[in-house]
């Protein structure tokens, strides 16, 4: 839904609105008196957002100049929130032509300011020699100062709260491993931030003078070794003590797929930041506070930032989470029902049972599938699945779920994500993981002609080339064993469901 063009208040344009910084962002813009709009390749997947009607949606991309013109009309402050994840060879010059059209835009809309959050970098290090995924977000902050548009570029290390990449992947990394054999870049120094006041600087940017065009550096407290944060983060959480041994001889490539086996972040996001680790990345000043005041009690420390977002995640307070931005080598976002697949193959598994329940009681069980609940048929073989996923670099089952009863469109879901959600009715998700095709499971509460409560159920797959067709017939022989026993222990799961009291919402 479109927010009120006529209210009062200057206008922004957030870009990334469906990222981690993005969807936190939002909410205190509005609470802040701004209108904001939101350019998403996906709106839809903004529309279960608690703030979603409160907003201007609109579709496009920072790599149309056309769409990012269109969004910027209007707009008084725009933040460019988006970047390519180092998934591709091209991905730097992606990153490159994105800011160039972006800026061009914003010079020719009149736009006031810009403002950016970028990779915290090295002073002492020369661009060429930082890591690509750093090297690009450098890149990326200088054309936009070179724009003609006053630009706040805000410089970050790792930021620490809750659903962040960085605060996961330390999370994973201490809890699991009591004894860890690392990487030498767990010596590094670092200055974390906390979102809270990485949030409150992206804010305060808006309202800069002018004549202000430059980078900042924003960073805690804090300045520790990926070493000392384990170790906090274990005296926080009331862990024992980590032991922790550094060695030399894993690489960038080795650490990611280190760090993707042992945590719900897949290698192929884990390389940008592990290479990034390699490099010390501490804040050289905090001219920031002449223009952002410092509160009492801010930058918040390393440990109060780990207290609040394990508040959080125990809570189930997760608002916005790393994975509900799309990963390096997923799909895009076609539709199994799209008439574009007329003409090519499209191999579907249809189960259909009649339950002894209540529809709503169906649709609670359809709803909190995944994540601790599992997938209600043969774990074994979805636990096999998911650990050849991460092998090859994939997503894996690590990723669970954002809140543990309800879902919303372009929430992550181990390896899927949700496409598609109409409560009490239809689930769709699309699959993430490392596949030769496109696949979604689809998952239907109905009555019939009868009044009788039917669960539908349809995996939908689009082979790519022959491989593709290989791999769907070489799996098929064990789809009446997983996606047959899904659909009765669904069933069965619901006529055990507790019924909802008259008149209360089917979605819980």
């Amino acid at each position: 839904m479109d927010a009120d063009d006529d209210r009062p208040g200057p206008r922004a344009l957030v870009t990334g609105a469906t990222g981690y910084i993005g969807g936190r962002l939002v909410p205190e813009l509005l609470d802040a008196g701004y209108r904001v709009r939101c350019l998403a390749r996906s709106p839809g997947k903004l529309r279960d957002l608690p703030w979603a009607d409160r907003v201007e949606s609109v579709r496009g991309d920072v790599t149309d100049a056309a769409s990012v013109a269109a969004a910027l009309s209007g707009v008084d402050v725009a933040y460019y929130l988006v970047h390519a994840l180092g998934s591709g060879a091209d991905f730097e010059e992606t990153d490159r032509e994105a800011a160039r059209i972006f800026g061009e835009a914003a010079r020719t809309a009149g736009v006031r300011r810009l403002v950016y959050l970028g990779g915290l970098t090295p002073a002492q290090v020369p661009e060429r020699a930082l890591s690509p995924h750093l090297r690009s977000r450098a890149e990326v902050g200088r054309i936009l100062l070179g724009s003609g548009v006053p630009t706040t570029v805000l410089r970050a290390a790792v930021v620490i709260g809750s659903g962040s990449v960085s605060f996961e992947m330390l999370r994973h990394l201490t809890e699991r491993l009591p004894v860890m054999v690392t990487p030498s870049w767990v010596r590094t120094r670092i200055q974390p931030v906390a979102v809270r006041d990485v949030l409150r600087a992206l804010v305060g940017s808006a309202r800069m003078p002018a004549d202000v065009n430059r980078a900042f550096d924003i960073g805690g407290p804090d300045v520790l070794t990926y070493r000392d944060m384990m170790r906090r983060y274990a005296a926080v959480a009331g862990l024992p003590r980590r032991i922790i041994v550094p060695v030399p001889v894993l690489t960038p490539g080795l650490s990611s797929h280190w760090v993707g086996l042992v945590t719900p972040v897949p290698a192929a996001l884990a390389r940008p930041l592990t290479e990034s680790l390699r490099h010390e990345v501490v804040c050289h000043e905090h001219d920031i506070a002449r223009y952002v005041p410092d509160p009492p009690g801010h930058p918040i420390g390393f440990d109060e930032a780990l207290r609040l977002a394990l508040r959080r995640v125990r809570d189930a307070d997760v608002v916005t989470r790393w994975s509900s931005a799309s990963v390096p080598g997923a799909p895009s976002d076609p539709l199994p029902t799209d008439p574009d697949w007329a003409g090519g193959s499209l191999y579907t598994d249809r189960r259909e049972l009649t339950v002894d329940a209540s529809r709503a009681q169906l649709w609670r069980v359809i709803e909190g599938i995944g994540g601790a609940n599992g997938w209600y048929s043969f774990p074994l073989a979805w636990a096999v699945r998911g650990r050849l996923d991460r092998l090859a670099g994939g997503v894996g089952l690590r990723r669970g779920r954002r809140d543990a009863a309800r879902l919303r469109v372009g929430d992550a879901l181990d390896f899927w994500r949700v496409e598609e959600i109409e409560p009490g009715r239809l689930l769709r998700l699309r699959a993430e993981m490392r596949l030769p095709g496109l696949a979604w499971l689809e998952l239907r509460a109905d009555t019939d002609d009868a009044g009788r409560t039917r669960y539908r159920q349809r995996a939908v797959f689009h082979p790519h080339g022959l491989l593709g067709h290989t791999y769907w017939w070489s799996v098929s022989p064990f789809h009446a064993l997983v996606f047959g026993g899904m659909a009765r222990n669904i069933a069965a799961a619901a006529t055990r469901a507790p019924v909802r009291a008259p008149g209360e919402h089917p979605a819980g």
